[in-house]
């Protein structure tokens, strides 16, 4: 035994020697390390632990991180997947895909994988629903069956954590019959993340658009959902099974979603309804007035820059048109920026007439960093369209009915909670 004490010392001696270093420049070199590296790091000392477990650290990580990072968060299903869940059958191991590609012009290369997807078969219709993706936690909403669900989760990839929300207060039990629309984002005032509820009961009184829904709010720093006090404007909400649109886009510290109202004039008059984390009130954004009331109903939102952009998938007009409100501070702005039909490139094969759908319009995804477009086409293909010179790029990746892109920036968060406030799983490697 006598034998180790030299080692002992040694190793005694070198921890001492590395936690010596002024925290100022152990901060400038974590910040420099891949985030792998840094979890690494908190086993090197208990000194570097805390460093690097402190919410001031995470919080200029983020920051950090938001600065140079570009990166694109896809979620995919592989085929075996995909056809399991079409045909109601048991999804085996296949899991859901989660993978960082860079985002820049000059390759699409993929960063990284998340493969140990933790939540595998555990969502009523198999596969989760991304409500949304902030400072590098995702989303998760198990809610596209026709049953009320109430499966929630945040989850950071990076870190391997996890929180699975508690029950809400608004459900089939308490509310009867309703529909809802699902909002994440983050309120810098507080330092809290926040998932939002927006519930549209539809008892024996409802008329659609013609009642307040009811809205409740999740603060991870509580760890609770709690009844919000403002008065919500009275509309009503479009639903989640609306699997191939985006219902909610963050943006400037407010969530915002496309919802329908009841005037004298207009039997369904749509609207953007706007709720700001930081202060809890809303207030409403009017969209351009069109000849087809319809025309806003399949709509996506989502955050364009420091603004919004609404992509009406043509549906009706078989025209796939993106409009982007130019300066988010004057409702007057909305331009339409482009049009596409069924005859611009990307080009694949149209959808054989089957009632309604007559032709197949590339459906958009997300825009990057420089503004393109990624489209989604009739074969799942994703490829990126620049707006101004209509270039189009193949990037190499194969989507599918649930696949999900969003900017996302890598982050520490949740790393700083106890752990009875989070799940662990698995090591970060």
């Amino acid at each position: 035994m006598s034998d180790n004490l030299p080692e002992v010392s040694k190793s005694i001696t070198e921890e001492a020697l590395w936690d010596s270093l002024p925290h100022e420049i152990l901060t400038h070199v974590f910040l420099r390390l891949p985030i792998k590296s840094i979890i690494t790091c908190t086993s090197v000392s208990k000194t570097w632990k805390s460093l690097i477990r402190n919410p001031s650290f995470i919080s200029t990580h983020l920051h950090h991180s938001s600065n140079n990072d570009n990166l694109l968060l896809f979620r995919l299903r592989p085929e075996p997947l995909a056809k399991a869940v079409k045909q109601l059958k048991r999804i085996g191991d296949e899991k859901e895909v989660y993978a960082l590609h860079w985002d820049d012009n000059t390759n699409f290369h993929q960063y990284t994988t998340f493969d140990d997807f933790p939540f595998h078969g555990q969502s009523g219709t198999e596969v989760f629903r991304v409500v949304g993706t902030c400072n590098g936690l995702i989303c998760l909403a198990d809610d596209l069956s026709y049953t009320y669900a109430y499966n929630f989760i945040l989850w950071n990839p990076c870190v391997k954590k996890y929180v699975r929300l508690p029950h809400p207060n608004f459900s089939f039990m308490t509310t009867g019959p309703y529909t809802t629309a699902v909002g994440f984002g983050f309120d810098s005032k507080t330092n809290d993340y926040k998932v939002v509820r927006f519930v549209t009961p539809e008892d024996g009184d409802f008329e659609e658009g013609e009642s307040s829904p009811k809205v409740e709010v999740y603060s991870l720093a509580t760890g609770k959902w709690r009844v919000v006090t403002a008065q919500c404007p009275k509309c009503a909400v479009r639903d989640t099974m609306l699997v191939y649109l985006r219902l909610q886009a963050f943006v400037n510290g407010a969530l915002h979603l496309v919802c329908y109202k009841t005037t004298p004039e207009i039997r369904f008059l749509h609207f953007v309804l706007v709720f700001d984390l930081e202060d809890e009130v809303f207030r409403e954004i009017p969209l351009p007035k069109h000849s087809d009331m319809f025309y806003w109903k399949w709509v996506s939102i989502m955050a364009f820059g420091n603004s919004i952009a609404l992509l009406e998938p043509g549906y009706v007009l078989h025209t796939l048109d993106i409009w982007v409100l130019k300066n988010y501070a004057d409702a007057s702005s909305w331009t339409k920026i482009v049009s596409l039909d069924a005859q611009a490139p990307p080009q694949d094969i149209p959808r054989p007439f089957h009632g309604f759908y007559r032709k197949k319009i590339p459906c958009a995804k997300a825009f990057r960093k420089s503004g393109e477009v990624i489209l989604e086409t009739y074969k799942k293909r994703l490829v990126s369209r620049n707006l101004e010179t209509q270039e189009v790029k193949d990037l190499g990746i194969t989507g599918s009915k649930f696949s999900f892109v969003d900017p996302y920036v890598e982050s520490l968060v949740l790393l700083d909670k106890p752990d009875l406030a989070v799940t662990n799983y698995g090591k970060v490697r």
